[in-house]
């Protein structure tokens, strides 16, 4: 097992200075649903119609939709802001997305920014000792849910084999050792089916928040059959180089180092599936094994393969690691920094899953839990738990449960700044479609504004279609 963690040391500073990458490899994009906590007499739905219209007021962080979108997206229901990303109303909810990200420490940094924007919202509004919004994916009141969508462009060319899908969806599935947030409780159904129709009981803790929601492996749609992988053709770039994967099943982050492994590693699968390199490995039941994980908050934590056999998901996670750093070792900072923590990590779940409070969320939240539990003479099943378990996810700094304990100690912890709130990435198409957004303000006009194109009063659109390209002299000139 490797263990270059002493590479971390010193490193947060030297990825900073590194230059930009001519090219990234690959497109990153992730979809937060917040969820929102208001003290009466005030409504959520009144809060975050609020909050939005702040943001786009004046043209504040971006512009509003002056068309409809889609049947539920009418006109003035959300818009593109300057900083490559997206904030609308989803259903009841606030949903941010990130801007395209050629990399996982700009998607770390442009995530948080979508925090930052909403508290701004907050103090400005004079809301701030009311309302809080929280990162997580459960209501514990309502049943309802909150999604972490994962977006990353694939080639088109990238070969989709049987063996190096059931491989991804493999990894997809055991990740969840270190990209679980962790949740009191369960669903409202307390049980689900497990290996050979055996019954599971949820238990008071587990690991991951969305495991008990996700019915299928691969799906199209998102709402009604959750799937770990959505398989729907929807790639908002030139369609005869690129997919889009989407990905439901993960939990939304509170650490940024937890986030940044989540993501990071996941893009150097696919950096290793484009390589037709993924190791032959098959799950027998992928929801049924990330269920079981769920509920396993102990190693080991054997999962069952496609021939019958068992496995540890520790073994299994090593394997990938191990390619990614055979094939990617050395390439750049950021890589080195992603496998020095994913191997860490995977050691430190194997024998002393203690010391990974303030790295991984759901040892975090365990662990801070535990000490609640103790010093308030309470068990597990109190409903107090749920309510901390609401806190710990709070983007509010003083609010949030999991800020203190941050592990700061390695490039993720770059700290949000004013410029990610208002400036895109340098080095994806967001940084042009901000550059036409801002023209639009300088000198208003009728718009039209998508992922992939911008339509400024009758002119002809300019087609982003390459989601790499970050200036507009190589836009594509075809039209949709």
């Amino acid at each position: 097992m490797l263990n270059p963690s002493d590479r971390l040391e010193g490193m947060k500073s030297r990825l900073s200075d590194a230059p930009a990458s001519d090219s990234p490899r690959r497109i990153t994009g992730i979809e937060t649903e917040y969820g929102c906590l208001v003290d009466p007499p005030l409504q959520v739905y009144e809060v975050i119609g609020q909050v939005r219209d702040w943001i786009f007021s004046g043209q504040r962080y971006g512009l509003i939709d002056r068309h409809d979108r889609d049947w539920d997206e009418p006109a003035g229901n959300g818009g593109f802001l300057f900083n490559g990303g997206r904030l609308y109303l989803d259903m009841g909810h606030l949903e941010y997305c990130t801007g395209e990200c050629g990399s996982a420490l700009d998607l770390v940094r442009y995530d948080r920014a979508g925090d930052q924007l909403l508290n701004e919202a907050l103090e400005a509004l004079g809301l701030a000792d009311k309302v809080t919004f929280v990162r997580n994916n459960i209501d514990h009141y309502t049943g309802a849910t909150f999604g972490c969508h994962e977006n990353y462009s694939l080639l088109r060319s990238a070969p989709l084999s049987q063996k190096n899908v059931l491989s991804l969806l493999t990894f997809l599935t055991v990740r969840t050792l270190y990209a679980g947030a962790g949740r009191v409780g369960g669903s409202h159904a307390r049980r689900v089916i497990g290996e050979n129709g055996s019954v599971q009981e949820a238990g008071p803790f587990q690991i991951s928040q969305r495991a008990d929601y996700i019915q299928n492996d691969f799906f199209e749609w998102v709402q009604h059959n959750r799937a770990i992988i959505n398989t729907r053709d929807e790639p908002l770039a030139d369609p005869r180089l690129y997919r889009r994967l989407h990905l439901i099943h993960g939990d939304t982050n509170v650490l940024p180092s937890a986030s940044f492994l989540k993501v990071g590693a996941t893009r150097l699968v696919f950096d290793l599936l484009e390589a037709n390199d993924l190791p032959n490995f098959a799950l027998q039941d992928a929801v049924t094994s990330l269920r079981k994980l769920s509920r396993c908050l102990n190693g080991p934590w054997p999962v069952r393969m496609s021939d019958g056999k068992h496995m540890d998901a520790l073994d299994l996670l090593s394997q990938y690691h191990y390619r990614a750093h055979r094939r990617f070792a050395g390439r750049d900072l950021e890589t080195d920094a992603i496998l020095g923590l994913w191997s860490d990590v995977i050691e430190r779940l194997g024998g002393a899953k203690e010391t990974l409070v303030g790295t991984v969320d759901w040892i975090t939240k365990e662990h801070v839990f535990q000490l609640f539990c103790d010093s308030e003479g309470i068990d597990w099943d109190h409903p107090w738990l749920e309510a901390q378990d609401l806190e710990f996810h709070s983007t509010c700094p003083a609010r949030s449960l999991a800020a203190p304990l941050a592990n700061l100690n390695g490039p993720w912890a770059t700290p949000v700044d004013n410029a990610a709130c208002s400036r895109p990435p340098e080095t994806t198409r967001a940084k042009e479609r901000s550059r036409l957004m801002r023209e639009i303000q300088e000198r208003p006009a009728a718009y039209v504004i998508d992922w992939d194109s911008v339509q400024i009063d009758d002119r002809e659109p300019t087609y982003l279609l390459n989601p790499f390209h970050s200036g507009a002299s190589l836009s594509s000139a075809l039209k949709l």
